[in-house]
């Protein structure tokens, strides 16, 4: 009863990521956003190698963008109207990423109540993702260059392989190498993967994208949030621009919601930054476009101590509650 319910839970989710990224692709026309060379580069490449069938292995640090990446390689590709299927290799215990990946058929084990395709028969004519598959088990690797060496996949209790029509893209933020150095990753996979190999630099390595970036998602966010238009200050640009982003695209494009959220008047002042980004948090009167005021501090004056509330109310301006 309890795996029956697991595969229902995974059906919809399926289903509805399988929407999501569909609509992601033909509706919202999935670009790559920035004028750096690197950027640049990295988008010629992809239109270069989409047209092909060949496997594709994409590396690079988490938030950098690696999805994005395999949407432009579908879009671009003859597979284009197909379907563009994603599966996150870490997120499904293997017993229910094998049968999420090849199906399985009904009684093939407790809670198997009915025949189920798998993705890569879901993804027939179009696209299969692979996201992180560094984090795939062994004994799934197996199961996994099999499909792609056969170009066919094995249902759970089924007896006839079933044939695939899948372009395969793979990606992840882990080092494969040192995986094949320690037997954690098969290096006879990696080599079928990487046939085209694609990594994308982090963003602290093309600066010049930051602001492309930025620019980007603040009218997405005064789009999505139906505020009026936003823009940045000098001072705020540059801030932006000096910060390292660990997190990468991701990083920028949730701190940028967070300022529109945060941000009353139509200019975003280096003030009203994260701290992580500033250098430090700012414990001066804040600018009135933050939402978030010291009031004791208005009523006390300038020189009253601040309390534990009022410190609170300050981080709460200028970083976030999770910063």
């Amino acid at each position: 009863m309890v795996l029956r319910k697991a595969l229902e839970s995974i059906d919809l989710k399926r289903e509805n990521r399988r929407l999501k990224a569909k609509l992601s692709v033909e509706s919202a026309d999935p670009k790559m956003i920035g004028s750096s060379g690197e950027t640049q580069s990295l988008l010629e490449l992809v239109k270069r190698v989409a047209p092909s069938d060949s496997t594709i292995l994409i590396t690079g640090e988490s938030g950098t963008g690696k999805e994005l990446v395999a949407q432009v390689l579908h879009q671009y590709s003859e597979r284009g109207r197909g379907e563009f299927v994603t599966v996150n290799c870490a997120a499904l215990p293997d017993t229910l990423l094998e049968s999420e990946l090849f199906g399985h058929r009904r009684g093939s084990f407790t809670g198997a109540v009915r025949d189920k395709d798998g993705l890569f028969k879901v993804a027939s004519g179009g696209s299969l993702f692979l996201d992180e598959i560094g984090d795939m088990s062994p004994a799934l690797q197996v199961k996994l260059l099999r499909a792609l060496q056969e170009r066919e996949v094995l249902p759970i209790g089924a007896t006839k392989p079933v044939k695939i029509d899948v372009r395969v893209i793979a990606a992840t933020n882990a080092d494969l190498d040192k995986k094949q150095n320690t037997g954690e990753f098969r290096s006879d996979l990696y080599y079928r993967l990487s046939v085209i190999p694609i990594h994308i630099k982090p963003l602290r390595e093309r600066v010049e994208d930051i602001l492309d970036l930025a620019d980007f998602f603040l009218t997405r966010a005064c789009r999505k949030l139906s505020v009026g238009p936003r823009r940045f200050s000098s001072e705020a640009r540059q801030r932006l621009t000096q910060y390292s982003w660990p997190g990468n695209v991701r990083e920028l494009e949730n701190t940028i919601e967070r300022l529109v959220i945060l941000s009353d008047n139509e200019t975003i002042q280096e003030s009203c930054l994260p701290s992580r980004i500033i250098g430090e948090v700012v414990r001066s009167v804040p600018s009135t476009d933050c939402r978030q005021h010291e009031h004791s501090r208005t009523l006390n004056g300038p020189t009253a101590p601040s309390t534990g509330g009022e410190r609170m109310a300050e981080e709460t301006c200028f970083r976030g509650p999770w910063y």
